[in-house]
């Protein structure tokens, strides 16, 4: 499945944005987001030089409903708040994409890691650019599932070969070692090694690095 990095510029009118381009040296990590009703509630750890101003600030936006102090020291906060822009929430969700995190927030910007079909992706560039929300594709390719590629067999003559030494270097198991610690011939350990090999690496050949 696909795997996409974007860097994404958030709107100034939310709240985040803007108190992050107020305090460009902070640094805003949400550790957890989740919709409530129309709302969102959300956990972000707050870390800046001068922590107070920055945290005393957040009460100043309308678009936040409520806002609670879990942890104060000098140069670190932790913050639930609840909010009424939930932005990336709701444009993920839109698109059917769980938010992956934590992710950081520095002066506006902040990068996120997304897995989805690639339809779904291209629903999220989309999604984005109708809310008017910048972003630039930083990287994506194509995860290999192992575990769905390969037969349960193969798989475990796999995880076996590299839990012995067989793929160290210098390598640490022979090809009769492997072969008897799987209880196979080394014929047939060599056939289903170089089947299971094979299918790994043209998969791994053939991802792709198409753009949203």
């Amino acid at each position: 499945m696909p795997r996409a990095t974007l860097s994404i510029t958030l709107p100034e009118e939310v709240w985040v944005s803007d108190l992050s381009g107020r305090y460009p040296d902070a640094e805003f990590t949400v550790l957890a987001a989740m919709p409530a009703d129309e709302t969102g509630v959300g956990l972000v750890e707050i870390r800046a030089a001068d922590i107070e101003p920055v945290v005393t600030t957040i009460d100043e936006y309308e678009s936040v409903v409520s806002v609670t102090i879990l942890e104060a020291q000098p140069e670190r906060a932790l913050v639930q708040f609840e909010t009424t822009e939930p932005l990336l929430i709701l444009t993920l969700s839109e698109v059917g994409i769980p938010l992956e995190l934590p992710i950081t927030i520095v002066d506006g910007e902040v990068t996120v890691e997304v897995t989805a079909p690639r339809e779904n992706l291209s629903e999220l560039g989309e999604q984005l650019t109708q809310f008017g929300i910048p972003f630039d594709l930083v990287s994506i390719h194509q995860s290999i599932d192992t575990e769905s590629l390969l037969t349960d067999d193969q798989y475990a003559l796999l995880e076996t070969a590299v839990a012995e030494g067989y793929y160290d270097t210098p390598r640490t198991c022979t090809l009769t070692g492997l072969a008897e610690a799987v209880g196979l011939a080394k014929s047939t350990t060599s056939e289903k090694l170089h089947r299971a090999e094979g299918k790994v690496m043209k998969a791994f050949l053939a991802r792709d690095d198409a753009t949203i």
